[in-house]
């Protein structure tokens, strides 16, 4: 079959030069890993931002969003320096699968304008509004398990936030800033919001720090007591219940009015079917706050709680452990199972047992469901009573740490904080005895785990070793001469296991 092509017109050139236009590099920052575009686009209302533009992480080869805050006055600015840069540190301790990734930030004081650029994960899929509207188009309705399986995720990551020392309120949670990826991943944006709004004073900043609240179409999400000075978590768990019952019914009317009313709340939440739905959400929007529900506590409702196949359990164990395991190991397992192998047996001794082949396991099913549990589409209920997850404090940074004025965009240097728990080595020399291979496995007390390996010579000494391996391993200077001594030790113990080895022979 051939197809011919149509002649670009006019208008196609046109086009396309407005996307060469769009992807043209404004700006990068002093690593050069984060590049500006002109392209503006919206995640969400962050408090404050004059502008979020898409960027490129020349690193990882993802786009990203750029985001700046503009101060009016400099005075101003350097009065809350040292604020700006204690919420954005916590802000990078923030690690949830289910709440939008924030990357870098820096500060920029250059001749009479101060700003923050901070870098954030780009949710190209859009928001959970944006799917509700088209879902509704297409005359379908929500899926019951989709429902759960959403309320899920965002009360995973309001728990994660609430339980955090000290706890993060969110405080703009809408449709509109809960974003949804093709796989069915739910994420939350926006949670820097409420951080926002309490270091920022409004009148130094260009955009508004308050812009949500004056939105007439988002003025339902907002319990009644907010912005007052009792307001906590559970002005949360009031816009929660909203989302879910948007979620639910796809939009709750406004009958024509730009605001949504009471009644109309409530009538949507009268429609609901299931009356364990129709609690459930009901007990997110009571009017005092004292007796909504934590999240924690939302996790164990009827409607949502679940006892977890042992298929989940076992795949969040195995995500968990990943690091302990080869590459491609599950591919690699179920290649040596011989497919009429029996994996499984249940015995009735008054009919017919039941039996579960290898061959009844696809293994592609098996990669996406492992896939999807790493991603965080199926997060575990809290099986233990609510615990706090401490958001380390800033780190107290000398201002020859930190650059803030000298270049276009300067970056803070970061000071290697995470510690090394464990430490494993496997040595093994070639024949010749000429090198000895290492393989070195760093257990750190952030969960993200370090495997190097490299070839020794006879000439190398162990705090060579330890001081070439820093680069890569990312440790700090203590870790690294308990690193050299480590090292030291298991040469040492090589060597004699060597000679032993050579006079029994």
């Amino acid at each position: 079959m051939t197809m011919s092509v149509p002649e670009r017109n006019s208008g196609s050139e046109g086009k396309e030069e407005e996307s060469e236009d769009e992807s043209e590099i404004l700006e990068e920052s002093p690593c050069g890993r984060w590049q500006k575009r002109k392209e503006q686009i919206s995640q969400g209302n962050v408090p404050g931002v004059e502008s979020a533009s898409l960027a490129m992480d020349t690193e990882e080869g993802v786009e990203v969003v750029w985001n700046e805050v503009l101060f009016s006055d400099r005075k101003v600015f350097k009065a809350q320096e040292e604020k700006i840069k204690v919420m954005f540190e916590n802000l990078m301790q923030v690690e949830h699968p289910n709440i939008v990734k924030f990357h870098k930030y820096w500060l920029d004081t250059r001749e009479s304008r101060a700003r923050v650029i901070f870098i954030t994960e780009y949710m190209s899929s859009g928001s959970l509004k944006q799917f509700l509207k088209k879902t509704k188009k297409n005359h379908k309705t929500m899926n019951v398990k989709a429902w759960k399986r959403w309320c899920t995720q965002i009360l995973s990551a309001l728990s994660y936030l609430h339980s955090c020392e000290p706890p993060i309120i969110h405080g703009n949670l809408t449709c509109d800033t809960i974003f949804i990826q093709h796989n069915g991943l739910i994420k939350i944006g926006s949670v820097w919001h409420r951080l926002f709004v309490n270091v920022f004073p409004e009148a130094s900043v260009h955009g508004k720090v308050r812009p949500s609240r004056e939105e007439q179409r988002n003025l339902h999400f907002f319990s009644p007591e907010y912005g007052s000075a009792e307001d906590d978590y559970a002005i949360d768990i009031f816009s929660f219940g909203i989302c879910a019952l948007e979620m639910a019914v796809l939009e709750i009317q406004a009958n024509g009015d730009a605001v949504v009313s009471k009644e109309a709340i409530t009538n949507a939440g009268q429609s609901l079917e299931d009356p364990l739905m129709r609690e459930f959400t009901q007990s997110c929007v009571r009017h005092e706050p004292k007796q909504r529900p934590t999240a924690h506590d939302l996790l164990f409702h009827r409607v949502l709680f679940e006892v977890h196949s042992l298929k989940l359990l076992a795949a969040h164990c195995l995500i968990s452990n990943q690091y302990l395991l080869p590459e491609n190991c599950v591919e690699e397992k179920t290649k040596s199972f011989d497919p009429n192998g029996l994996m499984a047996e249940i015995r009735h001794g008054d009919r017919p047992g039941v039996q579960l082949k290898y061959s009844h396991v696809s293994p592609l099913e098996l990669d996406k469901f492992l896939e999807d549990v790493k991603n965080g589409i199926y997060p575990l209920m809290n099986f233990a009573s609510s615990r706090l997850h401490p958001v380390p404090r800033a780190l107290s940074l000398s201002n020859e740490q930190v650059e803030t004025a000298k270049s276009p965009t300067p970056e803070p240097q970061e000071t290697e904080s995470r510690k090394v728990i464990q430490m494993h080595c496997n040595l093994e020399s070639n024949e010749e005895g000429t090198k000895t291979h290492l393989i070195l496995f760093l257990k750190m007390d952030d969960k993200l785990h370090r495997q190097l390996s490299c070839d020794i010579f006879p000439t190398d000494s162990s705090k060579d070793l330890a001081n070439e391996l820093v680069h890569y391993a990312f440790i700090s200077e203590d870790d690294c001469e308990k690193l050299a001594g480590f090292l030291e030790d298991a040469l040492t113990r090589h060597k004699g296991k060597a000679l032993a080895s050579e006079k029994t022979q």
